[in-house]
């Protein structure tokens, strides 16, 4: 694990200065700061209300307005204060909601959240949780949160809920308005960056160790032996580069794991700029296993990822990785860290240097025109031309494609498919989908026995009728926090008897009805089967969901294995995981990436897909998804993921993890709550029509058409002398010239 020397403060802001003013006639809460007593507030779940002007022999007083409610013989998490706000809530219509909170009662700060249940006319309950914080009982805290609901709500409550049984919640206020749409992000100004160009002072130690100094009582100095060449991920980056000196920084005397050699670099960094981090690290001599190499910076009271390795002998690594400030920070140091304490660490050749990414999108296109395209001859019959050769060049063709066929697909959910706006840009724009939460085990059997396959049967539906192929997500999921507590508390051959049952009832239900499979999600990350049902059950679960149903590609997926920052889910590593389960007989016919990615940086990337790549299976980006704050930054990342996958020769399709504000990531999306196509979502539309191919011209001697553009459907116009003729075909996947028949 990797130990900041770097305090980070979760500190609350004072609430008093960041509380919202609200013009009540905007609120659609009535009575909202209790003026007019407990009216239109009620108990949930049985707990009393009561209204304050203080508590606890006044220490207790209210923050806003005079007077405040609390929650109090609470026998359950869930047990709050709530309002009924039906027939004031609209749907598609996005609100943010704001709560001064805290508890009574206990000293142990506890998880405060607001949380909308909603009943649809069909009977169908939901729970949007909105908001949530640790409060205290030493001061009020602010929760805000926004929420939309798809469909038409023939009930909706509002409520506070979370502390455990016994602990008292207060409320001041609760604030529930109409969103208020955000300014539009503007582009960053990267006109005078120098891409490329190192920001370390003194990265060669030409001028010994100046620039660098130790973090803590550690010991610095140089030698030489260091590798000479540029480590790859960066060599890729850079293009032509001069040789490494060969020059290193030794650090001995190291009595913590976060002790290094470390550089302040504060005023060298530009905001919203993505930064490649690169460098050669080394351990001296360790009996105590594998060693964490981190290369880390310190951005004011926040520890910041740049990248890790793991070093299992005296070899030089390579450690490459990236990251990006969004906010201004009043400090910035970077450092190298993480082996044991008493292991020398070595670091040769340490560069921080902006990425130029539209660069690398030249290489792509051109990298994408040989991998993805296919040379095809249009053999077209049909025309009469009288015989005469004038006539038949006189004959113009033009072919345009109307749909790309490579996989490229979104997550969806029960709830968001009430919403006909979703609908509409997801059959539009996607081809594939696959399930967020509808088909793993904690849904469709969250008590033992009750099994509710709905949501997933009306997702399957949706996506038959559009014709759209669908991954399955997931069978069993190895991290515990995702186990059911039903499960979890079952004795070995219970649980034996329930993940056969959980097979039998999935596959067989399914058969023939999902393409693909996530058969154990994230075993790179848990290990809660294994742990209790032993080594074997990984390949068992592969192999028996293959022998229910042999249609579907068997997934394997996990996370961070493309980003450098998890030394628990390096390629390396994730390729012996693979290895070691067709060495048991699971028959793994697919490698999922999850693609949850922040700064990403092209070689990085592609470096991970090369090294997955020999394993000759098809690569999947399953749950892609970028975040930043400003829409353009998003905009980059997401162009930088996709053509590195669409470029790749071993990717055979990208899911992004959502693409509609509040339904994934927070600063992820490609359109806001309320249908508006943002600059990321405009980037991705203008990929997806990049990726279709157009030619025009006249038809040669040989009665035959030829162009070359991506696998898909096309439509082909050939406009002659006296009549127009339409005519579909599809172009398949393939290396060689593909000859296809039109007859007019």
């Amino acid at each position: 694990m990797i130990i900041s020397c770097i305090n980070v403060l979760n500190k609350q802001e004072e609430t008093s200065t960041r509380v919202i003013s609200v013009d009540e006639e905007e609120n659609i809460i009535q009575n909202s700061t209790f003026e007019d007593g407990l009216n239109n507030w009620s108990g949930r779940g049985g707990c009393k209300i009561l209204l304050h002007d203080s508590m606890g022999d006044g220490k207790v007083v209210p923050l806003i307005g005079k007077a405040f409610a609390s929650a109090t013989e609470r026998t359950q998490n869930w047990n709050g204060i709530q309002q009924d706000v039906s027939g004031r809530v609209q749907r598609k219509l996005a609100y943010e909601v704001t709560a001064v909170v805290r508890i009574f009662g206990s000293t142990t700060p506890s998880d405060v959240r607001v949380t909308l249940w909603v009943q649809g006319q069909n009977g169908r309950e939901q729970y949007i949780g909105i908001a949530n914080a640790q409060a205290t009982d030493k001061d009020w805290v602010q929760l805000q949160g926004k929420f939309l609901v798809n469909g038409v709500a023939a009930k909706a409550v509002i409520y506070v809920e979370g502390p455990p049984p016994g602990t008292d919640i207060l409320l001041n206020r609760l604030v529930v308005k109409h969103a208020e749409k955000l300014p539009p992000s503007s582009p960053p100004d990267f006109q005078d960056v120098l891409f490329g160009v190192n920001i370390l002072q003194n990265s060669n130690l030409s001028d010994n160790l100046n620039g660098w100094f130790p973090l803590g009582p550690c010991t610095l100095s140089t030698a030489n032996g260091s590798p000479l060449i540029l480590p790859p991920m960066a060599r890729d980056s850079l293009g032509t580069h001069e040789p490494l000196n060969g020059r290193y920084i030794l650090v001995t005397n190291r009595s913590q794991t976060w002790m290094g050699p470390a550089q302040t670099i504060t005023d060298k960094l530009k905001l919203n700029l993505t930064y490649q981090v690169s460098a050669w690290v080394r351990i001296g001599s360790v009996k105590t296993g594998p060693q964490n190499i981190n290369v880390a910076l310190g951005v004011d009271s926040q520890w910041v990822n740049g990248g890790q390795v793991e070093a299992v002998d005296e070899r030089w690594y390579e450690i490459g990785g990236s990251f990006r400030i969004e906010n201004q920070p009043s400090r910035v140091i970077v450092y190298v860290q993480g082996p044991s304490a008493g292991v020398d660490l070595m670091v040769a050749g340490l560069q921080i240097f902006p990425v130029d990414r539209k660069a690398r999108f030249k290489h792509l296109r051109n990298l994408t025109d040989k991998v993805r395209k296919r040379d095809v001859i249009l053999k077209i019959s049909g025309i009469d031309t009288h015989n005469c050769f004038e006539d038949m060049i006189s004959n113009v063709v033009k072919v345009r494609q109307s749909k790309n066929s490579f996989p490229i697909g979104t997550c969806i959910s029960r709830s968001t498919i009430d919403n006909e706006d979703f609908v509409d840009f997801f059959v539009k724009n996607f081809n594939w989908a696959v399930f967020g939460n509808e088909l793993k085990w904690y849904w469709t059997e969250s008590q033992q026995g009750n099994l509710n396959y709905n949501d997933a049967d009306e997702l399957l539906d949706l996506c038959s009728k559009n014709g759209i192929q669908v991954r399955g997500h997931c069978i069993f999921w190895e991290v515990p926090s995702a186990v059911q507590s039903w499960v979890q508390n079952l004795n070995k051959n219970d649980l034996m008897n329930a993940v056969q049952n959980r097979l039998n009832s999935l596959l067989t239900r399914y058969k023939g009805k999902f393409r693909h499979y996530d058969v154990n999600n994230e075993m790179l990350h848990g290990s809660f089967y294994q742990d209790r049902l032993g080594k074997d059950i990984r390949a068992f679960m592969f192999k028996t969901a293959h022998q229910l149903d042999p249609s579907p590609i068997l997934f394997v997926n996990d996370y961070h294995v493309e980003d450098g920052a998890d030394i628990r889910a390096t390629p390396e590593k994730y390729i012996n995981h693979i290895i070691g389960l067709q060495e048991q007989g699971a028959p793994v016919g697919g490698i999922g990436v999850q693609g949850h990615i922040d700064n990403p940086v092209g070689p990085v990337v592609c470096a991970a897909l090369d090294k997955l790549g020999t394993l000759g299976l098809p690569i999947w980006f399953t749950e892609l998804d970028v975040s930043s704050s400003n829409e353009f930054v998003r905009a980059d990342d997401l162009e930088v993921m996709l053509r590195e996958a669409y470029a790749h020769p071993a990717v055979g399709g990208v899911m992004l993890w959502g693409f509609w504000e509040l339904f994934m990531r927070n600063n992820g999306h490609l359109v806001d709550a309320e249908g508006e196509v943002n600059e990321a979502g405009k980037r991705f539309l203008a990929l997806k029509h990049e990726w279709l191919s157009h030619a025009r011209g006249p038809i040669d001697d040989q009665g035959e058409f030829k162009f070359r553009g991506f696998p898909g459907t096309y439509t082909i116009e050939v406009d002659t002398m006296t009549k127009k003729f339409t005519k579909t075909f599809t172009v398949d996947n393939g290396d060689s010239p593909l000859e296809v028949a039109i007859e007019l």
